[in-house]
């Protein structure tokens, strides 16, 4: 019976993480093509075929809708950060679990880019965008802070600031590829941001 209970819970959050994605990869295609401030919560509703009250229910506001699968993205880093091997220093770990990152980036690049550029054009979304750096930040830092050695006092000080620095750089990275049209290896971008931060 608990078993039973435990499978349809697992097949519901399921659903529910499949009708998010569609939701927000509506949305998003729509902020694209009108621009976030233009489109409402009832135009995504009637694409995805639900009432604006339905959407609600998944995203409390549009610009969750924006940053709701970016936490998504997060969870990701987080895992390919862990997965690599405890003797990488936290920089060289950190740059290998951000490439699927920019991989997925540049599969599809025109998307990406539209995105970007929606996002930097749209300051109703800086604060979600902040918030969405913070979230990023606290996941990664406990594999960050477990690659450090020297004092145990400064060592989560010492892996905050290795992670702020990190996303900052994939952050001005992402910009830059996004402001050249993805014309620019965004793995090329990253690299010389580091290299500028650590050297």
């Amino acid at each position: 019976m608990a078993n039973t209970a435990r499978a349809k819970s697992g097949l519901r959050e399921m659903t529910r993480r499949a009708v998010r994605t569609q939701i927000a990869e509506t949305a998003m295609t729509l902020f694209v093509a009108h621009g976030f401030e233009q489109t409402t919560v009832d135009q995504i509703a009637a694409a995805v075929g639900m009432s604006g009250r339905s959407v609600f229910r998944y995203f409390p506001t549009k610009e969750d809708m924006v940053v709701g699968h970016m936490d998504e993205i997060g969870d990701r880093l987080a895992e390919a950060l862990a997965a690599r091997p405890l003797d990488e220093d936290p920089w060289t770990a950190l740059r290998h679990a951000v490439r699927p990152h920019l991989d997925q980036l540049t599969a599809d690049a025109d998307t990406n880019v539209a995105v970007a550029r929606m996002l930097d054009a749209t300051p109703a979304l800086r604060p979600a965008l902040l918030n969405k750096r913070a979230r990023w930040a606290e996941t990664l830092l406990p594999d960050v802070t477990r690659r450090l050695r020297g004092p145990t006092r400064t060592r989560e000080l010492r892996a905050r600031a290795i992670v702020s620095s990190a996303l900052a750089c994939l952050n001005v990275a992402v910009d830059e590829w996004a402001r050249t049209g993805g014309t620019r290896p965004i793995g090329d971008l990253l690299d010389t941001a580091l290299n500028a931060v650590r050297n």
